[in-house]
């Protein structure tokens, strides 16, 4: 599986809403909104990526009014 792929099972499983997509610079963009606790599962999530990923890096910022999201998806 790869990392997005991975990444909405995850939040789907967690009951997160959001999207995960893929940016021009090869970065994949993560909006996730839900319980606390369930968005601490998923950045451990964003850690641990997918068998084919190498996550280097996550940035985690906290998001003022996020937009109304239904389910999770990926882009």
């Amino acid at each position: 599986m790869f990392y997005r792929a991975t990444i909405a099972r995850a939040a789907r499983d967690l009951g997160v809403e959001g999207y995960a997509r893929n940016l021009a610079d090869g970065r994949v963009e993560v909006l996730a909104c839900g319980d606390p606790l369930a968005l601490e599962a998923l950045v451990r999530a964003l850690w641990a990526g997918s068998s084919a990923s190498k996550v280097t890096d996550v940035s985690v910022e906290t998001v003022p009014e996020p937009p109304h999201l239904k389910g999770f998806v990926t882009r």
